[in-house]
């Protein structure tokens, strides 16, 4: 990565909302550098998810920390306990802000203890905000997306998790399950008048946090935008709003 796509000033630290999530969600390292750099300092968090990471998006990850920039690590791990800790046990090691598993309570708890001392935030994952209520039932849950979230929720609360990833419409009621101290991290976030592509449960940036979100996770209307730099701006204005 260049230098001007990795490098970090104090005017970024006075300019960038740290609860504002940027989805490096593009298919090749390149493009995801590319993508960094346009924004400049408009943008510190970033978030790498499946795509990327299977690209050669760890290593950019470890060069984003090294920048001084946030790195959230969406894996939405799940596996039997020993190699859901040790799989987190190394993610500690590479001093990324957030990690992402299923909202399952051995997984869950495998996992806090993995990362017991490290600062690392882990997130369980309740329901993916492009499944709805017949999704769910297709996939043999018999709740309702609402339902399942306030569950997984108060199991990530026992679990001692550091926060939830939910869809920005169960912001609030996943709020008054949690309590004040778990971060609530929300995908599916559209600006107003954005096209929702595969998202089924979606919201404004303002919205968001009113109903109780701590940090929003913005994938296309930034990636896709004729200038990113400028989308991340008009979304800072609207969370400015809430």
């Amino acid at each position: 990565m260049a230098n001007a796509a990795i490098h970090l000033d104090n005017s970024t630290r006075a300019i960038a909302d740290p609860r504002l999530i940027v989805a490096l969600d593009v298919p090749t390292v390149a493009e995801a550098e590319a993508l960094v750099e346009r924004i400049g300092d408009e943008a510190v968090f970033f978030k790498i998810g499946y795509q990327l990471a299977f690209a050669g998006g760890l290593p950019l990850a470890r060069e984003l920390k090294a920048a001084g920039r946030k790195v959230f690590l969406d894996m939405k791990l799940l596996d039997i306990d020993n190699t859901v800790a040790k799989g987190v046990e190394n993610v500690a090691r590479m001093g990324v802000d957030m990690l992402t598993l299923h909202a399952y309570p051995k997984a869950m708890k495998a996992a806090v203890e993995a990362a017991s001392g490290s600062g690392l935030c882990l997130l369980g994952v309740t329901v993916l905000t492009s499944m709805d209520a017949a999704d769910l039932s297709d996939a043999g849950y018999a709740f309702t997306p609402e339902q399942l979230v306030l569950r997984r929720a108060a199991q990530a609360r026992e679990a001692n998790m550091g926060g939830i990833v939910c869809a920005a419409a169960e912001a609030a009621a996943v709020r008054a399950v949690v309590g004040p101290g778990m971060a609530i991290v929300t995908p599916g976030i559209r600006p107003s008048g954005a096209d929702h592509g595969d998202q089924k449960r979606v919201m404004t940036p303002a919205d968001a946090l009113t109903a109780g979100a701590t940090h929003l996770v913005v994938g296309r209307p930034i990636s896709a935008a004729s200038d990113p730099a400028a989308a991340v701006r008009a979304i800072r204005t609207e969370m400015s709003n809430a």
